[in-house]
């Protein structure tokens, strides 16, 4: 993942003596590598109970995302419209009233719903100001909305790397497909290519979305053509939002070994808040101008925060997508 700046998304050293710049490439890249993904793949059964633990907290507020549609469960009635064929009307319900009204059946097409998270090196960072790295974060995020999605009878895949499934297990499932893809989840972009999105599914993207614009821009629009809908949610440590640095200070990119020191850190924090409120506001105008949403979290905060609002944006989408 590219930094945001010179200055961001990279840890603090307090010196850079005896400190070797780590290569990009070659056998020690590859070695890290793989020591980051056997991290991963050990981590994530405590990680799959924590998911667990989210979901139970939010889960008794997480309403079916229905919406009108073929099937034979009923929903609601509503208004008649001038112009709607007169078969659709409710006369039964009609005879009550002073209006028609059309009797609304609730779409019983499996919705399916698309995960990501960026498990690069950069994500693993966490400061003295939280209890998690943004990398843990992110994956309990996922986990815990595929348990809630599979309870709701949705199907969830893992984007670019399996496909969707309807099971009371699919966090399990989900969690053992990135367990044995380690490797291979280590060394990929931040957002896959998402070959088997199709359209009416939505797509959730947990990272903290530091990678250069371009980029974040392709992607969300490919998908956005496609007519999927998306939420985008930028997981951030607290020092990446307030900049705290002072004195002198080291800042090593954790994915190409660059390293930068600033003389008077405190000198920097200006342009690099001006800077990341400058790429958020792009990312905001994407979202809106596609139709997508924007969640942003901290990870000194309850990850049930941002589930609650994740949901909210999925609501808003499910009922776009149904008028």
């Amino acid at each position: 993942m590219a930094s945001l700046a010179e200055t961001s998304t990279t840890n603090r050293s307090s010196s850079a003596r005896g400190a070797a710049p780590a290569r990009a490439g070659g056998e020690l890249g590859l070695e890290r590598r793989l020591v980051d993904a056997k991290g991963l793949a050990d981590g994530l059964p405590d990680l799959l109970v924590e998911a667990s633990r989210v979901a139970q907290t939010v889960i008794a507020g997480w309403h079916g995302r229905r919406r009108a549609g073929q099937g034979e469960t009923f929903w609601q009635f509503r208004p008649f419209i001038d112009g709607e064929p007169a078969a659709r009307v409710d006369w039964r319900r009609s005879a009550r009233d002073d209006h028609l009204f059309v009797r609304e059946r609730e779409w019983e097409a499996a919705h399916t719903l698309w995960l990501t998270a960026d498990l690069s090196a950069s994500m693993v960072y966490r400061s003295k100001l939280s209890q998690t790295t943004k990398r843990d974060r992110a994956l309990v995020l996922l986990l815990a909305l595929a348990e809630v999605a599979a309870r709701a009878g949705e199907r969830v895949g893992l984007v670019g790397l399996s496909r969707p499934v309807a099971s009371r297990n699919a966090a399990e499932r989900l969690a053992a497909t990135l367990a044995l893809e380690a490797a291979e989840v280590e060394g990929r972009t931040a957002l896959p290519e998402p070959n088997d999105v199709r359209r009416f599914s939505d797509v959730v993207a947990i990272g903290d979305l530091l990678d250069p614009l371009p980029a974040t821009v392709a992607w969300v629009e490919m998908l956005a053509r496609r007519g999927v809908q998306g939420t985008l949610v930028q997981v951030l440590d607290p020092v990446e939002e307030t900049f705290p640095f002072d004195g002198r200070t080291e800042f090593r990119d954790p994915e190409t070994g660059a390293r930068i020191v600033a003389g008077r850190a405190e000198t920097w924090a200006e342009a690099y808040r001006t800077a990341l409120a400058a790429h958020r506001e792009a990312l905001s105008n994407l979202c809106r101008r596609v139709g997508w949403s924007l969640v942003v979290h901290h990870t000194d905060r309850p990850a049930s925060e941002v589930m609650i609002a994740i949901h909210a944006r999925l609501a808003g989408a499910a009922t776009r997508a149904g008028t």
